[in-house]
């Protein structure tokens, strides 16, 4: 992108909208890390936040992106006893890839800052195509004075 922020891009399970998420270059990097599998040496910041929790017998059970208010994306870490933590979106996804957590978006999230991409394949090639432009041209001040963080 022209901005060089990454984006995390959540699909709906049971639709066809993503949740476009811009986030930190170390979040990225810590997201990327465990979409890979990579396992580092000494643990990361969000590896340490999870060996926390089971070094004190609770889990991660899931992430739940609870709201986008002023361009700012807004979630909360779940507990097994039913603690809820607030956190950045980018912060919990990275402790959720690294927990087998999942993750969730709020009905009213998706329904203000979802992209609609359509099952149909043609189509949603040309949605995708089309999305990828619009990626290539938006920055984060787009959305509003800083754009949507996590």
């Amino acid at each position: 992108m022209p901005s060089s922020t990454p984006i995390v891009l959540l699909r709906e399970l049971e639709g066809d909208r993503y949740l476009p998420i811009w986030i930190g270059s170390s979040e990225a990097s810590a997201i990327a890390f465990a979409q890979q599998g990579v396992v580092p040496a000494r643990p990361l910041t969000h590896d340490l936040l999870r060996d926390v929790l089971e070094a004190s017998g609770r889990r991660l059970e899931q992430v739940q992106i609870t709201g986008l208010r002023e361009g700012t994306y807004y979630a909360v870490l779940v507990l097994d006893n039913g603690t809820q933590v607030d956190a950045r979106p980018s912060d919990a996804i990275a402790v959720a890839m690294r927990s087998g957590a999942a993750i969730y978006a709020a009905d009213d999230v998706l329904e203000e800052a979802g992209v609609l991409v359509p099952a149909d394949e043609d189509e949603a090639a040309d949605q995708v195509a089309a999305f990828r432009e619009f990626l290539d041209q938006v920055s984060p001040e787009d959305f509003g004075a800083e754009g949507p963080q996590s």
